[in-house]
């Protein structure tokens, strides 16, 4: 078996423990390092090529956004998962505007924390539910019969086909953060809350052709 290779960073010890116990128990993932700052994960992500790194948000320089852009310029092939108990406009946006896969609260079960990372690797993004709440709230409400963009049909086109969203970026020739961007105007607009829902309203209201 294949095992998906991890970094944890936080910069308290206990959480990195029962982190690192939790994601033990699954077959399929293996942590190969763990860090207590911004400076250090970079350092442990250089060396240990994770696939996925689960990081939290406030720790010593550089954090935040700062820590995930930083990770997504140096080491492109590692998926960045947000795991904080910050849920403010001011953490939430600017992680996923770095580039972050995902963003979930430590109170997510385990189950959908294991769910989270797979699904990071396959380059989709996982928001926990009062997250996801957030971001849409920043978009503007649509009315109902706003059609979809060119773009925004172009985009759910290739989802509705199984493509990931770093798979969409490459066909379209764009980055992976304005596809997401794209996506979360098309849930607001269809009044949905992901990827798959979005592709059965768009479906449903005739704006993909199902041959």
């Amino acid at each position: 078996m294949n095992r998906l290779k991890l970094v944890v960073v936080d910069d308290h010890p206990v959480v990195r423990d029962g982190l690192r116990a939790m994601l033990g128990t699954q077959p399929d993932f293996e942590v190969v390092g763990e860090a207590a700052s911004g400076a250090e994960a970079l350092a442990v992500v250089a060396a240990a090529e994770p696939d996925v790194v689960l990081t939290d948000l406030r720790m010593p320089d550089p954090s935040g956004a700062e820590l995930i852009r930083l990770l997504r310029a140096r080491f492109a092939a590692a998926r960045v998962l947000v795991l904080t108990t910050h849920d403010t406009d001011s953490d939430v946006l600017p992680a996923i505007e770095a580039g972050a896969i995902g963003y979930l609260l430590k109170d997510t079960p385990r189950e959908e924390l294991f769910r989270a990372v797979r699904a990071a690797v396959r380059d989709e993004s996982v928001l926990s539910p009062p997250v996801a709440a957030k971001l849409l709230s920043r978009i503007r409400p649509a009315p109902a019969n706003t059609e979809l963009s060119a773009r925004e049909r172009e985009i759910v086109g290739l989802v509705a086909r199984g493509r990931t969203n770093r798979e969409v970026a490459a066909d379209l020739h764009i980055s992976v953060a304005t596809v997401k961007t794209h996506l979360l105007h098309v849930y607001a607009k269809l009044g949905v809350p992901d990827r798959a829902a979005a592709v059965a309203a768009a479906y449903d209201r005739g704006l993909l052709d199902p041959r």
